[in-house]
């Protein structure tokens, strides 16, 4: 998106007045960044981003977002993980290295981990070995998790239930699932991150009534930039990168969906956030 769209934070669904809000999850370590992080977030805080998470999904990610957060202390925040799509990458060496880069003090959550079999960039038994090892990583670390699951809920959900009980906080992220899922994860007292993908009139819509089945501190918003750009932009954006800024779209649709005003479900989000990571 070209920055003068973002002038002074005036483009934005919506204008919040005394509420902020927290993304809590960014790829902000990937490389279309490179070239203007500093302006993305510029933007961000003007459009009333009070914290960001970045999404750590393989060692050099995670080395790369921690040394953002060192730029940008007390704003940026990270995890620390390998995606599924990294799986076949998994070794005891690098669990070691994950362990090492989850000691920094920026780094509040490990993730993002699951499993995805609608890709199977690693196979389902690769994504398997490597998501139970960090599993056991965040029993051993009593950290938080930041969890992915596409097409592979079947095998997900019996073993995530293996370690729930040893397992602080838990996060699934991007959630675009089924009602019958929600309610799998919530019943094992879960939170959920919503996406942009709620934006979506071609396949977001199937999110709306399940919005409501959340509990309040159980919400929590996110842009999983730069993918996910909301598709409820007015005018079209020239880009197909998503960046915090954007986050605002995301906390509209939510709140259009819950019959809430968006100054109360930013505030009652960030407050989710920053208790589910201890900001």
């Amino acid at each position: 998106m070209r920055p003068s769209e973002f002038k002074d934070g005036m483009n934005q669904a919506v204008q919040l007045q005394t509420a902020t809000m927290i993304d809590i999850g960014a790829n902000l370590s990937h490389e279309s960044f490179r070239d203007d992080f500093d302006e993305v977030i510029k933007r961000a805080k003007q459009a009333r981003i009070e914290k960001l998470i970045l999404t750590g999904t393989d060692v050099v990610s995670n080395q790369r977002a921690i040394a953002l957060c060192q730029r940008y202390p007390d704003y940026l925040f990270s995890t620390v993980g390998l995606h599924p799509h990294e799986a076949s990458s998994y070794t005891n060496e690098l669990n070691s290295v994950l362990r090492e880069q989850a000691m920094h003090s920026c780094v509040k959550a490990l993730g993002e981990t699951g499993l995805d079999f609608n890709r199977n960039y690693s196979t389902p038994k690769e994504q398997e070995v490597a998501f139970i090892e960090q599993l056991g990583l965040a029993v051993e670390l009593k950290m938080p998790l930041f969890l992915h699951q596409r097409d592979a809920h079947e095998r997900f959900l019996p073993i995530l239930k293996d370690f729930r009980d040893q397992l602080s906080k838990i996060v699934v992220h991007c959630f675009t699932g089924t009602k019958e899922e929600l309610f799998d994860y919530l019943d094992m007292d879960l939170h959920i991150g919503i996406t942009g993908w709620v934006c979506d009139e071609r396949r977001g819509y199937s999110l709306h009534p399940l919005l409501k089945e959340i509990p309040n501190n159980r919400l929590m918003l996110e842009t999983d930039a730069p993918y996910l750009m909301p598709r409820n932009i007015e005018p079209k954006p020239d880009t197909r990168r998503n960046e915090p800024a954007n986050l605002s779209y995301v906390l509209e649709k939510t709140s259009e969906c819950l019959g809430k005003s968006p100054e109360s479900v930013a505030k009652q989000t960030s407050s989710n956030a920053r208790d589910f990571f201890a900001l």
